[in-house]
């Protein structure tokens, strides 16, 4: 298997945060704005990119601590 392989269960690494947190929590707080706010539910689109910025937002956080540490 070659280096540039996936793993035998056909996973891959997330690549490293590329945005801060802060600039994903923007984009956070503007998707909830533009759905009416904490209130009401998000779509199922809506809800499938909220994962995904939670998940950046997490590795930005991560990558933060690290970095200062």
């Amino acid at each position: 298997m070659s280096a540039s392989s996936s793993d035998s269960s056909g996973t891959t690494e997330a690549p490293a945060p590329v945005r801060s947190a802060s600039v994903v929590n923007t984009e956070i707080r503007a998707l909830w704005a533009r759905a009416g706010g904490a209130g009401r539910a998000l779509s199922s689109a809506e809800q499938e990119r909220y994962q995904r910025l939670l998940v950046e937002w997490a590795a930005a956080v991560r990558a933060d601590v690290v970095e200062a540490a």
